[in-house]
């Protein structure tokens, strides 16, 4: 790393920066818009803090980490016409985010942790974070998927992804004690296929502890959510 690099000063410009390119994107994308990307910044800084990571590293990965999401139409596609299909957010965003940090001079070392850093962030991708700095992004990002937020963030990705067949869970198995959980099928299903099971994938220890704590509220929302369908609790 060079003296005359600044990293609270770069740190800085690429949060204006990536703030503007969500801001103007048009896209709507509620769970996966600035609010969301400003929520992991934050948490991921605290994680850092507590887990003694590299807070530049950290800081700008959580800051591009979703940049695939609100890319030009033309660099989503694989390809054109009938063979084009959408590239996975997170290789889109790695190079989105090569490009940016070039821009700005960011040190080799330091911009090879964050590409990695952000690359190993999906879920769907499966890439294992192999720095300390890629698990505390991985938390961060998982954790708001998670508490009464991620309760939010279920319901608005449900929404957006639903078909004509899709309920919001299944009347005779609502939580899903007897079928193989769908979540393409009921909306309900997703607690079971993904997110009652994020606990398990964090990899710091502030992340495992903040994970204890937003999934006991969601067992308590299936409680009460079963309490209601039930009609426990009537007056007596």
């Amino acid at each position: 790393m060079t003296e005359a690099f600044d990293r609270d000063a770069v740190l800085g410009q690429v949060y204006r920066e990536v703030e503007e390119r969500f801001l103007r994107s048009g896209r709507v994308d509620l769970a996966h818009g600035w609010d969301h990307i400003e929520r992991v910044y934050r948490l991921a800084l605290a994680i850092a803090q507590r887990e003694g990571a590299d807070r530049f590293v950290v800081g700008t990965a959580a800051l591009l980490h979703d940049l695939g999401r609100v890319a030009p139409e033309e660099r989503a596609l694989t390809a054109q016409g009938p063979a084009a299909s959408e590239r996975h957010h997170a290789d889109l965003s790695q190079e989105l985010a090569a490009e940016l940090l070039a821009a700005y001079g960011v040190p080799t070392a330091e911009r090879e942790a964050i590409l990695h850093a952000v690359l190993a962030h999906s879920f769907s991708r499966g890439i294992e974070p192999q720095t300390l700095e890629a698990r505390v992004v991985r938390d961060a990002d998982r954790l708001d998927g998670l508490g009464a937020i991620g309760v939010m963030r279920w319901a608005i990705t449900g929404t957006l992804r639903a078909t004509a067949e899709t309920r919001p869970y299944d009347p005779a198995d609502p939580f899903a004690e007897r079928h193989t959980p769908d979540d393409r099928r009921y909306l309900l299903d997703h607690f079971y296929t993904k997110l009652l099971h994020l606990g398990k994938t964090m990899s710091t220890a502030t992340g495992r502890a903040l994970a204890q704590e937003r999934l006991a509220f969601m067992q308590r929302y299936l409680e009460e959510f079963r309490r209601e369908l039930t009609l426990a609790g009537l007056p007596g």
